[in-house]
């Protein structure tokens, strides 16, 4: 079991003053000395005196350096005989600069060091034999060495506390990046599982619209409609199937992510849902980074997902254009029409199910705002506004370089 530190320094100052005085006592004394108990006991009290006051020594060092100072000052001054009464000064010195304030203890131990070995030398002035002077250089010495390991201990302190802190700053650190990782993998899951239900659903909700106009007019053609929301559904859940098992199982390897060259089959299902889509490529298609791929197909998705849910049937204009070094994606639509007659076709349904453009087209809302985050994980930008015709465009700028496509 181990004592508290309060009750180690009461232990040591009791046994350094005991010792002191003891030492002292059986000491053979020195020529021309005056005893302990002249000037009423004033030896001895002041023996002691330095030895108790290492009780409070890490409470207050200075103020137990400076007691400790002014006692042997004081002893060698009025000629108490020579011993080991310096030994309470010493411990004051190695304390003051362990536990002292690392700037100002160093300065207040020379300045200490340099008075007491003045004071010692002029009392030692008339000392015999002249042989005797050396214990006045020991002490010196001592105290020099005693406020050196003082510092030295400090110092040693000093670092342990900063590797401990850079180690917990680390740990923080990599705490922090953790939960960064983990929040920006949520972040992709979320913009998958949202650009995968959300386009599927739209396409769902019109072509289920569809057959249910159709189902007693033209029941003939509720064969296709039934297709296209088997085939929407069978992908959506594809899709979702590959999100859901790398969440299960960290070993499985991501499967390929859609990309452009799926561009043909998002068009025909858009077409399905009654877009007049209209697929520009104003310059030869190039290997794509996988990621930008990726963004690019889910920024063409998303758009035409919003036109089907906000605007219905109208005339929809995609446009790629390969740079470079930069891959622009354009996605503008017509704006709203008056729902036709009914023409045999189910126009007039679609029209019906996703409704016309509303005022809260120009709110950003969720997919927007996953687009523009898709487009500055690759250092791209993205536009999406009205326009003057009364539509709405979504355009977008993707760097190709290796630098800024890093995978997402």
């Amino acid at each position: 079991m181990r004592l508290p530190v309060w009750a180690q320094d009461v232990l040591l100052g009791l046994f350094i003053a005991v010792m002191q005085v003891q030492g002292t006592i059986v000491k053979p004394a020195d020529v021309g000395s005056r005893p302990l108990d002249d000037v009423g006991h004033l030896g001895y009290i002041l023996l002691i005196l330095s030895g108790v006051v290492l009780a409070v020594r890490r409470r207050w060092p200075v103020a137990v350096f400076i007691t400790a100072a002014l006692a042997s000052l004081v002893y060698y001054t009025v000629g108490f005989t020579d011993g080991p009464g310096s030994i309470g000064l010493f411990v004051a010195l190695y304390t003051v600069t362990a536990y002292g304030d690392g700037r100002k203890a160093p300065v207040i131990a020379g300045v200490g060091i340099t008075v007491l070995a003045a004071a010692w030398l002029a009392a030692a002035a008339d000392i015999e034999p002249r042989a005797a002077i050396g214990w006045v250089f020991f002490r010196i010495a001592a105290s020099v060495m005693a406020a050196a390991l003082g510092e030295t201990a400090r110092s040693r302190h000093v670092i342990a506390a900063e590797a401990v802190e850079r180690a917990r700053q680390a740990e923080r650190t990599r705490e922090e990046e953790a939960r960064s990782r983990v929040d920006a993998e949520r972040l992709r899951i979320a913009r998958e599982v949202h650009d995968t239900v959300a386009h599927a659903i739209a396409i769902i909700n019109v072509q289920a619209g569809v057959t249910a106009y159709l189902l007693d007019k033209h029941p003939e053609r509720v064969r296709e409609t039934l297709v296209t929301i088997q085939e929407t559904s069978a992908q959506a859940l594809h899709e979702m199937r590959t999100v859901l098992s790398v969440l299960r199982d960290s070993r499985n390897g991501r499967a390929p992510h859609p990309g452009l060259g799926q561009v043909d089959a998002l068009t025909a299902m858009a077409r399905a849902a009654g877009l007049d889509i209209k697929l520009e490529v104003t310059s030869p298609s190039v290997a794509l980074p996988s990621a930008v791929d990726h963004t690019a197909y889910r920024i063409l998705q998303e758009s035409i997902t919003n036109v089907i849910r906000h605007v219905g049937p109208t005339r929809v204009t995609v446009a790629l254009d390969y740079g470079p070094e930069i891959l622009e994606v354009r996605v503008a639509d017509d704006g709203g029409r008056d729902a036709p007659g009914d023409d045999g076709s189910g126009s007039h349904a679609l029209a019906s199910v996703a409704g016309t453009p509303n005022s809260g087209r120009a709110d950003p809302g969720r997919g927007i705002v996953g687009m523009r985050e898709r487009c500055g994980l690759l250092g791209g930008e993205l536009t999406a506004g009205p326009t003057t015709s009364g539509g709405f465009e979504v355009k977008a700028r993707l760097p190709l370089s290796p630098a800024a496509t890093a995978s997402l």
